[in-house]
């Protein structure tokens, strides 16, 4: 099988830890959204000062177990704080 391309939009905190703001990477098919964000995190190492994050994959929170497909949009959402 083919790799799965996906895109990876970085908010908030994120964005500055990835100095980026957002990737693109092509990742095994059947990778969950936990497999994605520990590959973030090993190729983006400030990240993991961000701490607890929320995902979405294709405009939807998810769960760790959710497997993202090819042409998937994953968000990485840092917690929000403001008044």
């Amino acid at each position: 099988m083919s790799p799965a391309r996906v895109e990876v939009l970085f908010f908030a905190a994120a964005r500055e830890a990835a100095g980026a703001p957002s990737v693109r990477l092509e990742v095994a098919p059947g990778t969950t959204v936990d497999a994605l964000a520990a590959t973030l995190r090993a190729r983006f190492p400030k990240l993991a000062a961000v701490g607890a994050v929320r995902f979405a994959v294709g405009e939807r929170f998810a769960d760790g177990a959710t497997v993202v497909a090819d042409g998937d949009v994953v968000a990485f959402i840092p917690p929000v704080s403001g008044g």
